[in-house]
């Protein structure tokens, strides 16, 4: 059943003043700052010490850092993004000691991503009109769609690309409008030169958005290696000019993918797909750049959230789940299959092609995991059928956190 209501970030662009602009770039530099020290207080006080530092010992320690002149700037700026750098502290040493996720790491003034959050204490909603707090004028920002109706952002979260464009994401609640009710099931084999096959037979092309700007990137990246290392001025331009192809490439492939899943989701009520391992995909230098474009991850990653907010069930089978090699006529396991075989003839008589033949194995799986609720294990015997393909709990992989302090 559909949730009610959802917690939905509506994000969009603005222009901000020159006084803006500095004010924000300020604040960034301050959240990097106390991320930092933190992150640093609390390895050494377990690496010392044994000692766990929570969020209250290091909002303690900013207090104390903001009376010393040598860091009194941390006053100048907005206190509540700060506060807000050390909550995300404590939720990521949090996923660590879950084993969700690896240690935390120290924020780059180059590399990491310059945004600071501010909650609903310090910044003003009204009649349309934002305003951050230390600011006097609200921010120019460019309404692409509107916010639902009588709907007040709890969090707003600034931001800056690698372009230099500007962005305000405001969280809201809200209650997705429910597409109409269908009775539709349909198996996913995600791929390269088709992005993704669909059980009924259509093979939706991939768009390969990084390799039509291949030329274009390459280019940007030969004229920023020719810049003095540094922070001068013609090597900002050429690093933005850079930022620029990459975000073109970035925003297109999650437009695309946008309509795509929602088309998805809007026409089908149970959605299959495999659970692929991306990360290891990676490591093969010869597909590793056309798996990146594919961006199977961000395709799974909206699948999932727009069935959760559309009442939509989506199932995700089994990565070694031989999809490919099993007849989905007479459910026949073939032996090996290389990757340049594209159809094949079963012994039964059946000619499948392999993409379109995955998607229906993928499919059947999924329908028998939402009848029985578990995993799909890969078949152990060669002939059998579907009778023969084990339904098993599947336990989810453990997380490789690396051998960190905890702090």
């Amino acid at each position: 059943m559909a949730t009610t209501h959802v917690k939905r970030a509506f994000k969009y662009r603005f222009h901000p003043t020159d006084a803006q602009a500095a004010e924000l770039s300020r604040t960034f530099g301050c959240v990097r700052k106390v991320y930092n020290m933190a992150l640093q207080a609390r390895t050494e006080a377990w690496t010392l010490r044994q000692e766990r530092v929570n969020y209250n010992a290091t909002s303690a320690m900013l207090t104390a850092w903001k009376r010393t002149e040598e860091l009194a700037y941390l006053s100048e700026v907005s206190s509540v993004p700060l506060q807000q750098a050390l909550r995300h502290l404590q939720g990521a040493f949090a996923n660590f000691w879950s084993r969700r996720a690896k240690y935390p790491t120290f924020k780059s003034r180059k590399k990491s991503r310059r945004s600071a959050e501010y909650t609903s204490s310090a910044f003003r909603f009204r009649d349309g009109r934002l305003t951050l707090a230390k600011m006097d004028e609200p921010l120019a920002v460019v309404w692409s769609r509107p916010l639902p109706e009588g709907a007040v952002p709890s969090t707003v979260t600034v931001s800056q690309d690698a372009a230099g464009r500007w962005f305000v994401s405001m969280l809201c609640e809200d209650r997705p409008a429910m597409p109409a009710p269908v009775n539709k099931a349909v198996g996913i084999d995600a791929g390269i030169a088709s992005l993704v096959t669909l059980s009924t037979g259509e093979k939706i092309t991939n768009p390969k958005h990084e390799r039509k700007d291949r030329e274009r990137l390459a280019k940007a990246q030969r004229e920023l290696s020719r810049k003095a290392k540094g922070d001068g001025a013609n090597r900002v331009k050429a690093r933005i000019k850079v930022g620029r192809a990459y975000a073109r490439i970035a925003d297109r492939r999650r437009d695309f993918l946008h309509k795509l899943t929602t088309r998805l989701v809007r026409e089908n009520q149970t959605i299959v797909i495999e659970d692929l391992t991306v990360r290891n995909m990676l490591r093969n230098r010869t597909l590793a750049r056309a798996v990146s474009d594919a961006s199977w991850s961000e395709l799974r990653s909206l699948l999932e959230y727009k069935a959760e907010w559309y009442g939509r069930d989506l199932v995700v089978v089994d990565r070694w789940f031989p999809s490919s090699k099993l007849c989905s006529a007479c459910g026949i396991l073939r032996g090996e299959m290389p990757l340049n075989v594209r159809e094949w003839t079963c012994g039964c008589g059946a000619t499948h092609d392999r993409d379109v033949n995955a998607a229906k194995n993928i499919l059947a799986a999924g329908l028998a995991v939402a009848a029985c609720g578990d995993g799909v294990r890969p078949q152990r015997s060669t002939p059998g059928g579907r009778s023969s393909v084990k339904q098993e709990v599947v336990p989810p992989p453990r997380s490789r956190a690396a051998a960190q302090p905890r702090g």
